[in-house]
């Protein structure tokens, strides 16, 4: 498959974090001042608590990273750090920053195997020796909120090239790390553990996909899914795998944690698409964090140009 052309952006076009640390502040006590038309969970998701900054000391730099594409101002890495669904950790969105710094990311070692040719087994340091680069991407959380990441990363297809997938390969399950010592039990979350996800082979080998290592210029902070994770930004963000520990090439269709736990409200595809609601609320508008007005959901999160063409035939709202 050609990979497209993304258009670039200077990295001394993007905010420095100060700057937007200020500004955050200043849009949040607006938001004290405001109203919000929202009730229960709804209220939750599109109001989030003020943010308890994490400190960044000790995040290591991932130096000069090249930026292959933007979709507008980047939120803040306050905000990105400090707002996160990570139920390993807590269902409390402002609480995982603080709880994931129980996570031991090294040492670290990713298996991939399944029906491929040369199983491994890759150390952290090796998947960090990829070529790192910058993707600036939407991030559409199925929850009805969203954000703009600057991820670092190198495409999955990278990683999978390595291990020479077989023919009969049609599918790519995705298993996290689940630390009792670190993380609660699934009893609390109201999800098994460890949690799994999957990606058709040809959406996994789309340039788009990328295995994230990194954002804003430093090594993954715990709470965003250290050391690797996922990022497939054109599906609701739960797709996008956190602190990822074993990669299964298969021929069948793998599960996944909330399709498991809700089939007819998270399916496997789960793609971006304002036309299909959720059960309990609708998916055609989202709060982007730091707002505070609603804005339009686009088909496939905006990414409609690069992809569409994986689902021609498919009934969208069948296989949702």
């Amino acid at each position: 498959m050609a990979a497209k052309k993304f258009s670039e952006l200077p990295a001394s076009e993007i905010t420095p974090e100060h700057v937007y640390l200020n500004r955050r502040n200043f849009i949040r006590a607006g938001l004290v001042a405001g109203s919000a038309v929202a009730t229960g969970l709804t209220y939750k998701f599109f109001n989030p608590q003020p943010a308890q900054q994490v400190a960044t000391a000790e995040i290591a730099k991932i130096e000069t990273p090249k930026v292959v594409s933007t979709v507008g101002e980047p939120n803040s890495f306050e905000d990105i750090t400090n707002y996160n669904n990570f139920y390993e950790f807590s269902t409390d969105k402002r609480a995982v920053a603080q709880k994931a710094r129980k996570l031991i990311t090294r040492p670290w070692t990713v298996e991939v195997g399944g029906l491929v040719q040369k199983p491994r087994t890759f150390d952290i340091d090796e998947i960090l020796k990829f070529p790192q680069e910058e993707r600036i991407y939407r991030f559409r959380c199925v929850e009805a909120w969203s954000m703009v990441i600057p991820w670092i990363g190198f495409p999955v297809k990278s990683l999978l090239d390595q291990v020479e997938p077989l023919g009969t390969a049609k599918y790519v399950a995705f298993e996290t790390r689940y630390d009792k010592g670190a993380m609660q039990s699934s009893f609390s979350a109201g999800i098994d553990f460890p949690y799994v996800e999957g990606l058709r082979l040809d959406e996994a080998y789309h340039p788009l996909a990328i295995l994230a290592t990194g954002l804003y210029g430093k090594q993954m902070p715990n709470q965003n899914g250290a050391p690797v994770r996922l990022v497939v930004p054109w599906k609701y963000g739960f797709k996008s795998i956190k602190s990822i520990v074993k990669i299964t090439l298969t021929d069948s269709e793998p599960s996944t944690t909330w399709n498991l736990a809700g089939p007819s409200e998270y399916g496997f595809y789960s793609n971006v698409n304002p036309q299909v609601d959720h059960p309990r609320w609708s998916q055609a508008t989202e709060r982007r964090i730091g707002e505070l007005s609603m804005r339009d959901t686009l088909m496939f999160n905006g990414y409609a140009d690069e992809v569409a063409h994986l689902y021609d035939g498919m009934d969208l709202k069948k296989y949702f």
